[in-house]
């Protein structure tokens, strides 16, 4: 059976994905603030800001997925220099600090894949979203750079959704009337589950996807390429 890692796996998308690939695999997920949700994972708690403790971990990780993220949207010229720093070091150096500790481990699968998560906000311009837009962006980069660096050993891939109805969007979709809303955006005119994103991220994990790396794959409902007449 593989081996798999999801930071942020007790919630949301990680919680999703954790429970994909937990059927037929050993899955290592890591909380913080919510329960531990399935007795099926290995859970652990960990604060993304701080070092992860890997002896908690199997010698061999076949796929790492990094699932925290921050949702804070407001005009640019209200947002402070701690803001983009608080939201840069969940975001990308909680990803980068991970990655680099675990990276020997990767290294001793036959074929291992990585999977951040980005949004469709980095490469579609949407009003208020400044702060989302730099980390992200700073992620794709990564995406790529170290798609060439650790191939052939080591695939990474980053998914870009649009908003999903999860914890971490809850104040965009606390209203049916913010959901509808939200869903008219789109041309197929509704809002994004979990399990929508997490498949995705359990199919790139996963052999299937051998032939796939540096790619942002997004999942978004046709926001980002459709204008419907």
């Amino acid at each position: 059976m593989k081996n798999y890692l999801v930071v942020g796996g007790s919630s949301g998308i990680g919680r999703s994905l954790s429970q994909i690939l937990a059927v037929d695999s050993h899955v290592y997920a890591s909380y913080f603030m919510n329960e531990k949700v399935d007795e099926k994972i290995n859970y652990f708690s960990f604060n993304c800001v701080d070092e992860i403790d890997i002896t908690q971990l199997p010698e061999c990780i076949d796929g790492f997925a990094y699932c925290p993220g921050r949702i804070n949207l407001k005009p640019f010229h209200r947002f402070a220099e701690a803001d983009y720093i608080e939201d840069y070091q969940v975001q990308v150096l909680g990803a980068i600090k991970v990655l680099k500790a675990i990276l020997p481990r990767l290294k001793a699968a036959e074929s291992a894949s990585v999977v951040f998560f980005s949004s469709v906000a980095v490469q579609t311009g949407f009003s208020f979203h400044t702060l989302v837009a730099s980390s992200k962006g700073a992620i794709e980069g990564i995406t790529r750079s170290l798609a060439a660096e650790l191939s052939p050993k080591i695939r990474v891939n980053c998914i870009a959704p649009s908003i999903t109805q999860t914890p971490l969007a809850e104040n965009l979709l606390n209203t049916q009337d913010k959901i509808e809303a939200n869903a008219l955006r789109h041309p197929l005119k509704k809002v994004g589950q979990a399990n929508d994103v997490a498949q995705l991220a359990a199919f790139l994990l996963g052999d299937k996807s051998a032939w796939i790396t540096g790619q942002i794959i997004k999942v978004d409902g046709g926001i980002s390429s459709l204008k419907l007449s």
